[in-house]
């Protein structure tokens, strides 16, 4: 890595993933209620939504082949690039006589381009953190991947209403694809690379703390990505919630982007007190235990204030779990693997975030809205046994010490 500063570097990545963030915020405000003047059902809309999962559930493992293979910076300005250009794909969805072939390609792109963007974005920081710090490098940038996240809530909810659809995808277009000529300008390479004939693109890690991660990572994804933000504006809508006149678009935008914001300030916290307990398995079962308890607050809320109050928390525990989740694999996963890991991590995620819309939205449909997010609330206490199943068999302990794992 020669004279590359660890914390320039995550400050690179964290301003990058910020910036493309927008595009991958600014359509769930919108094409819920959009769905319906387009003429596009429920069930495609899910599948609109969660095509950008899906395509990465393909796309994450060859990801993290190839930046084992090549290394971390060009995957990554690459990704960084085909999120931008996906994201112009929304106007055209929107002057298309086939809106829903427009958006379903645009979720494609923005797929395969942000498979490359998280498996180098944590790549690169395991690169170029030490395990003292790990818990709080991984915090940082997970919440640089997901801050711009909220920005493009907002931008989704607030600017259509106030301007119109389009000026809000176009904005969002605008800052992914400066992200890019961020990313070239101010991003290394981080990662020594291996001989292409040793890794291909179907070599992913199959070691017990890769599937740990990863199912962890799924039943965050499905009920948190894939339920709350597929289902958040209906259920606005039908409870008659709105905030400062806003419609159910313009409140949800703000809602979501509430439960990213904490998530976001959560994973700072989450991954600093893994790093000073030098154990990470408390921290991750206590913000599991607080995401549990924001879903069964939020199948009773009839209030702007228990609304607010119950995204927090969920927020809050899902952002918690993501600094320490992703320094545990760090922690147990040898250097050279680290990339295959990751695209591990996140093909699980993706499953999850991908099935929640299709699975919710008809479900909410049938069923309502109290006993889909009762049983969202079993999710995080499912995660927890599995992750001390998980670390105990690699590890023989419940609660590993971060400076004794066994790893890099």
């Amino acid at each position: 890595m020669g004279d590359v500063r660890p914390r320039a570097v995550i400050l690179a990545v964290i301003a990058c993933t910020f910036f493309v963030g927008f595009g991958g915020g600014v359509v769930f405000p919108i094409l819920p209620n959009l769905g319906a003047v387009l003429g596009i059902s429920p069930f495609l809309v899910g599948l609109i939504l969660s095509a950008n999962r899906f395509v990465r559930m393909v796309a994450n493992a060859p990801a993290g082949a190839l930046v084992d293979r090549v290394g971390t910076r060009r995957p990554f300005i690459v990704g960084l690039v085909v999120e931008g250009v996906a994201t112009l794909g929304y106007n055209v969805a929107l002057a298309s006589s086939l809106p829903e072939v427009w958006f379903l390609l645009a979720r494609v792109a923005w797929g395969l381009g942000s498979a490359l963007v998280f498996a180098t974005a944590y790549t690169i920081t395991a690169d170029v953190s030490e395990a003292s710090s790990r818990g709080t490098s991984m915090g940082f940038v997970r919440a640089g991947i997901t801050f711009g996240f909220p920005a493009g809530l907002v931008l989704g909810g607030v600017v259509s209403d106030m301007y119109s659809v389009s000026t809000a995808f176009a904005l969002a277009a605008a800052f992914a694809l400066v992200s890019g000529g961020l990313a070239f300008l101010t991003v290394p390479e981080t990662h020594a690379s291996e001989s292409s004939s040793t890794v291909r693109p179907w070599d992913v890690d199959r070691s017990t703390p890769a599937l740990t991660a990863g199912l962890v990572n799924f039943g965050l994804y499905f009920s948190y990505a894939g339920v709350l933000f597929a289902t958040l504006v209906l259920l606005l809508g039908e409870r008659g919630i709105t905030v400062l006149d806003y419609s159910a678009q313009g409140t949800s935008g703000f809602l979501m982007a509430a439960t990213v914001l904490a998530g976001s300030a959560f994973m700072l916290v989450g991954g600093t007190v893994s790093d000073r307990l030098e154990a990470r398995i408390p921290v991750l079962l206590t913000f599991l235990l607080l995401a549990c308890g924001g879903f069964l607050l939020l199948a009773v809320a009839d209030t702007r204030a228990d609304l607010l109050v119950a995204c927090l928390a969920i927020g809050a525990g899902q952002g918690g779990v993501g600094g320490p989740l992703m320094a545990l694999l760090a922690d147990l996963t040898p250097t050279d693997r680290m990339g295959r890991a990751t695209g591990t991590n996140n093909v699980l995620g993706d499953v999850g975030g991908g099935l929640g819309p299709i699975v919710s939205l008809p479900a909410v449909e049938a069923l309502g809205f109290v006993p889909v997010y009762a049983a969202c609330a079993l999710i995080p206490l499912l995660g927890g046994v599995v992750l001390l199943a998980g670390t105990y068999r690699h590890t023989g302990e419940l609660n590993p010490d971060v400076a004794e794992t066994p790893a890099r």
